[in-house]
């Protein structure tokens, strides 16, 4: 009986660790998706809600760090390679071409987002304290895309 409750906490303290991780890296790529819409959006919507990413989520990052220090886990250090992809792949656009991928892009980030906060948010550990407190910030910046 005890093995099995070490490993449901360790299996449980595993996907602590893989959702923080995951959550420091998308926060890494939004700050950066973020600037990047201020330097290359052409709409003011679209720079506006690039300031608003990079401000939201920098503050994020801040506490998804403190949460995985809590954890004792070597967070990362900056995004993932498909988010430093994808944030090459809009840094070659500009004007409308890129304010329609961004928005795009971000209205699917947020939503996929939301749902693997809203599981991480079950948890009784830093990692669902930090996801819980961070549903609201991603809403909004979804309900801001989907206007």
């Amino acid at each position: 009986m005890i093995a099995i409750s070490i490993a449901n906490a360790s299996a449980k303290d595993k996907q602590s660790e893989t959702f923080l991780r995951k959550a420091i890296e998308g926060n890494f790529a939004e700050v950066s998706i973020g600037e990047l819409a201020q330097q290359n959006g052409q709409s003011d919507a679209v720079k506006s809600f690039g300031r608003m990413l990079s401000t939201d989520h920098a503050a994020a990052n801040q506490k998804a760090l403190n949460a995985a220090q809590a954890a004792g886990m070597n967070p990362p250090s900056g995004p993932s390679a498909k988010q430093k992809a994808d944030h090459d792949k809009m840094a070659k656009m500009s004007g409308t071409g890129f304010d329609k991928m961004f928005a795009t892009h971000m209205v699917a980030d947020h939503q996929k987002d939301i749902a693997e906060y809203k599981k991480a948010s079950k948890s009784k550990d830093a990692a669902g304290e930090y996801a819980s407190g961070q549903i609201d910030t991603l809403q909004k910046h979804l309900d801001t895309q989907n206007r």
